[in-house]
C-alpha cells in the first residue's frame, strides 16, 4: 500500500482482522526506512543549460546536484536507514573528474551520517560491453565505510539501527554476464535475449533460496521490465538490452523490489505484493521527460509489510511551445503571444513555429528572443511549410497543411489491421517529434 504523503514516522502500522463491531487493532511495530533513488545521471543535459559565471559551472549540472542533495538531505534528516540507488550515476562510464566529485561529494554525506548505501550498476555506468569494470567501483576501492557496490548478482545482509534486511542485487546485464560468444554465435537478439532469461531465472531462484526467511528482502535491479510504460522509448531501446518478464519479480519472498532504468515512475505491480516500483530519473534529461513527474520513494518496511510513496522533486521546467503561423496575417505577433501564454520564467524554453517560405522575412528574431528572455535558456525552431504538398488521404483537404501526426492519424483511422496498436503508435510518434 502506498502512504498518503511523504512523511511518515518509524512506526508501521499492521492491521489485524477486524471483528463485527470492534474498532480495528494495530501493532506498532518499528520499520527499516529506506530511501530509493535512481538514474540520476550526473552530467547530463548541458546543452540546456548555461555557464555560471560566479561557480563556472554549467547550470544544468547545478540542477542535477541540488536535487540529488533534496534527496540526501532527506535521507539524513529522516533519518533512513538505508539508501538505495538503482544504477545509471552519469550519463556514462567515465564522467569528468568535476563531475565525479559532485557526486561524490554528496553521497559521502550519507557515510559521514553512517547511514549503508547500495550503489547498483547500471548499463550507463558500465564500460563498453561490461568490460574494464564500471565507474562507481571506485567506492569498493576507497572502501567507503557503509557503502556497497553492487556490480553482481549476489545478497547482502545489512545491519541497520532497526534490524537487518537483505537485499539481492542485481546489475544491468549484459549477455558476456551469462553467456559465452560461442553461445550466441548465430543467434538473433530475441534469441539471445531468451537464452539470457533461461540463464537467469535459475541463479535468482538460488538467490532467494538462500535467504533467511525472519528477515524482510528487497530486490534491486536495474533492468527493463516487460511492463514498463516507456511510450518511444520503447524503440529507442531496442538492442540495447534484454527485457526481464515481471513474472520473474512477483515472489511472496520479497518484501519490495526497487528498480532502476526507465525514468518515468511507475510501479509494475498494482497489488502491491510486492510493490515493483521504478522511481524514476531525478532531473528531466530533455524534452521527452517534459510531462514527467521528478523524485525519489520512501519505504516503510517489515516483514510481510511494506508502505511506500513517491516524493516529488522541484525540478526545472521544461516547455514547448509550439504555433503555427502559416496562414496567419500577421505571423510574428501570432508566435509572441504564444510565448505570452505560457509561464517560461526559468525553464528550458524550445519554440517552434511553422510558416512558409514567404513569410520569413516577416519574422524578427530579436523580437522573440527579447520574448523568451525570463526563460532560464531556449531555442527557435522555424520549420518550412511545403506547399507542394498534397495529401493522399480523404481526410485531408487540398487546403490542409500536412501534418506528421495529423498525416498518421488519417492513415491509421483507415487502417483496421491497426486500430488495436494506433493510441501507441500516436503517443509514441509524439514522443519522437518532441524528442528531436
Amino acid at each position: 500500500m502506498s502512504l498518503r504523503s511523504c512523511g511518515f514516522s518509524g512506526a508501521l502500522l499492521l492491521p489485524h482482522r477486524k471483528k463485527l463491531g470492534v474498532e480495528e487493532a494495530h501493532v506498532n511495530l518499528m520499520s527499516i526506512k529506506i530511501l530509493h533513488l535512481s538514474d540520476i545521471h550526473m552530467g547530463s543535459g548541458f546543452s540546456h543549460g548555461k555557464v555560471n559565471p560566479e561557480t563556472a559551472i554549467n547550470t544544468r549540472l547545478e540542477d542535477f546536484i541540488k536535487t540529488l542533495s533534496i534527496c540526501i538531505d532527506r535521507a539524513i534528516s529522516e533519518p533512513a536507514d538505508l539508501v538505495l540507488f538503482g544504477g545509471d550515476a552519469f550519463p556514462d562510464a567515465t564522467p569528468a573528474p568535476y563531475i565525479h566529485e559532485a557526486f561524490a561529494s554528496q553521497f559521502r554525506r550519507l557515510a559521514d551520517a553512517k547511514i549503508p548505501t547500495i550503489l547498483l550498476v547500471g548499463n550507463h555506468d558500465q564500460h563498453s560491453q561490461g568490460t574494464g569494470g564500471a565507474s562507481l567501483s571506485i567506492y569498493r576501492t576507497l572502501v567507503v565505510p557503509g557503502f556497497i557496490v553492487g556490480d553482481t548478482i549476489t545478497t547482502h545482509r545489512i545491519t541497520t539501527a532497526n534490524g537487518d534486511i537483505q537485499v539481492i542485487t542485481l546489475p544491468w546485464l549484459n549477455h558476456s554476464t551469462l553467456l559465452t560468444r560461442p553461445e550466441t554465435e548465430g543467434l538473433s537478439l530475441g534469441e539471445v535475449g531468451q537464452l539470457l532469461l533461461e540463464r537467469l531465472q535459475p541463479v535468482i531462484e538460488a538467490e532467494i533460496r538462500r535467504l533467511d526467511p525472519a528477515i524482510p528482502t528487497v530486490l534491486l535491479g536495474h533492468l527493463m521490465a516487460d511492463r514498463a510504460n516507456l511510450g518511444a522509448e520503447r524503440f529507442l531501446a531496442v538492442g540495447k538490452g534484454f527485457t526481464i518478464p515481471v513474472s520473474f519479480l512477483i515472489r511472496p519472498e520479497l518484501d519490495y523490489v526497487a528498480l532502476g532504468h526507465v525514468h518515468k515512475h511507475q510501479n509494475l505491480n498494482p497489488a502491491n505484493n510486492p510493490p515493483i516500483i521504478y522511481p524514476g530519473s531525478i532531473e528531466r534529461v530533455d524534452f521527452s521527460e517534459e510531462k514527467e513527474d521528478k523524485g525519489y520513494v520512501m519505504i516503510a518496511l517489515v516483514k510481510g509489510e511494506v508502505q511506500w510513496e513517491f516524493c516529488p522533486l522541484p525540478v526545472r521546467t521544461f516547455c514547448t511551445i509550439e504555433v503555427d503561423v502559416s496562414e496567419a496575417e500577421e505571423p510574428q505577433q501570432k508566435i509572441l503571444d504564444a510565448i505570452a501564454s505560457k509561464d517560461i520564467r526559468d525553464a528550458v524554453v524550445r519554440l517552434i513555429y511553422k510558416l512558409r517560405s514567404e513569410q520569413l522575412e516577416l519574422i524578427t528574431t530579436t523580437a522573440l528572443d527579447e520574448a523568451l528572455k525570463l526563460a532560464h535558456s531556449y531555442t527557435i525552431r522555424p520549420e518550412l511549410v511545403s506547399q507542394l504538398a498534397r495529401p493522399r488521404l480523404p481526410e485531408l483537404g487540398l487546403g490542409d497543411t500536412l501534418d506528421p501526426i495529423d498525416a498518421l492519424e488519417a492513415y491509421l483511422n483507415n487502417r483496421e489491421d491497426l486500430k488495436e496498436i494506433a493510441p501507441d503508435m500516436l503517443e509514441a510518434a509524439r514522443k519522437l517529434i518532441e524528442a528531436s
